[in-house]
């Protein structure tokens, strides 16, 4: 009886033995790629804290400027290099980088220096990656830290005793999909103390974008919520260094400024130790 009922089916469907085929192909090829899907995700949520902390380490690294938003807006942006470099490895893994920051003329002379620690964030947080800054014990120690051979550097142990007291603290995710930025991040709304210039907090926002960019928007505010410190009009746009500076040769940018400008460059940003940095 069974076996007559498939006979009848088969000759019914007039090569629906073939058919059933082409059914049972897609059927697999469907479960092999949700299995591949699958697979992958979870390799990835294996991976990502650390992952994420070794991308954002190496996103930061290297040396790059605000020259193509000084030359843009030159009333509310100047030329700064932003040189960032590995210090050492804490014990439980996180990074230790060495940050300063100076103008294009004078890069010997950083007015701001600081180590940043990164490291995944804590489980119970809904982020990917902590980056938090820190005073450093002997600033002269470590300017122009990145540009000097290995051997002329304070070693690894130097590094750990000379962080200093805590800045401040960014907590970074992961971009969404189809977004310019890799990273991004801020201060919590409340910020960090800071006593510059009237300032009783400051906050930092970050963003790591896929060609390179750094985007830093540190500002200062006084008790009454009044911003008295940090540009107004936007972040600092960080961008790689060019493979060839030929092309700026003979740019406004790279000639001497006058003494007025100086000052007023000097005045905008607060040149000392109590600026924050992230």
């Amino acid at each position: 009886m069974g076996s007559g009922e498939d006979t009848g089916a088969g000759v019914a469907g007039g090569g629906g033995g073939g058919a059933g085929g082409v059914v049972r192909g897609a059927v697999l090829k469907a479960l092999v790629v949700v299995g591949g899907v699958l697979l992958l995700r979870r390799l990835r949520r294996s991976t990502t804290r650390w992952d994420h902390t070794r991308a954002v380490v190496d996103a930061l690294s290297g040396e790059k400027f605000s020259r193509e938003q000084a030359r843009k807006d030159p009333d509310n942006y100047f030329n700064l290099r932003m040189l960032t470099c590995p210090a050492t490895e804490m014990v439980d893994g996180s990074r230790v980088l060495y940050f300063e920051q100076a103008f294009w003329r004078s890069p010997e002379k950083p007015y701001r220096q600081r180590f940043y620690m990164v490291k995944p964030c804590p489980k119970d947080m809904k982020c990917d990656v902590e980056l938090s800054s820190y005073a450093i014990r002997d600033v002269e120690e470590y300017k122009n830290f990145c540009d000097r051979p290995k051997d002329q550097r304070p070693q690894p142990e130097e590094v750990i005793a000379d962080i200093a007291e805590h800045l401040t603290t960014i907590h970074l995710s992961r971009c969404e999909r189809g977004k310019r930025c890799l990273y991004k991040g801020s201060t919590p709304p409340e910020g960090f103390p800071n006593s510059w210039s009237g300032a009783t907090y400051c906050t930092s926002d970050l963003s790591i974008h896929k060609n390179g960019e750094v985007h830093i928007w540190d500002k200062g505010f006084d008790d009454d919520g009044n911003q008295v410190w940090g540009t107004k009009a936007g972040p600092y746009e960080f961008k790689p260094a060019p493979k060839s500076n030929y092309d700026d040769m003979f740019s406004p940018l790279n000639f001497s400024a006058p003494l007025t400008l100086e000052k007023k460059i000097e005045s905008s940003f607060a040149i000392d130790d109590q600026y924050p940095v992230y």
